[in-house]
């Protein structure tokens, strides 16, 4: 699987939308490129691989170790909050100070929007139901309606034996 994949699939699980909805923003490639450009292909894949580790058995303390071991963690936590940020902005946020100092500055940690259609393409307007002011005019009038905010999606239940789908994923 290529890094822009896992990218793609780390990117998925952390904004709560679909690979499908994100490929279909057109801004897929260009986000990855920017994280590239900024942290660097070597920390990225870093980021990819400890994701990797936690992917193989989703089980109840998966979000936990998430937070723990990549949002969390000192070098690999800055870069992921930027990246669910630029899903649903359209910006890449300069990483903090402490990041810099603490694994060298980089040319291209600058906060910018990543392409021109980022802004209309963020996933901040699909998630509250509703158009980017001053792009995707739903139509004459539409302002009088409330926001259609889709439902929230009921929570996956916990696998009762985590390890026996291991052992059975293992096996396949």
């Amino acid at each position: 699987m290529s890094d822009f994949d896992r990218f793609i699939n780390f990117s998925a699980e952390i904004t709560a939308f679909s690979n499908f909805e994100l490929l279909g923003t057109g801004q897929a490639q260009d986000y990855f490129d920017q994280t590239v450009a900024v942290a660097g292909g070597a920390t990225v894949k870093a980021l990819l691989d400890a994701y990797d580790v936690l992917r193989p058995v989703p089980h109840p303390g998966r979000e936990v170790r998430l937070r723990r071991e990549i949002f969390g963690d000192e070098k690999l936590g800055p870069i992921a909050r930027n990246i669910v940020k630029m899903w649903y902005s359209g910006m890449w946020f300069a990483l903090p100070r402490a990041w810099t100092e603490a694994y060298g500055a980089r040319e291209n940690n600058v906060t910018v929007t990543v392409s021109g259609e980022a802004y209309t393409e963020g996933l901040l307007w699909p998630a509250v139901g509703a158009h980017p002011p001053g792009a995707k005019a739903p139509g004459y009038g539409s302002w009088f309606f409330p926001p259609q905010i889709p439902p929230v999606p009921p929570p996956i239940p916990p696998i009762a034996d985590p390890a026996a789908v291991a052992r059975q994923i293992s096996a396949s």
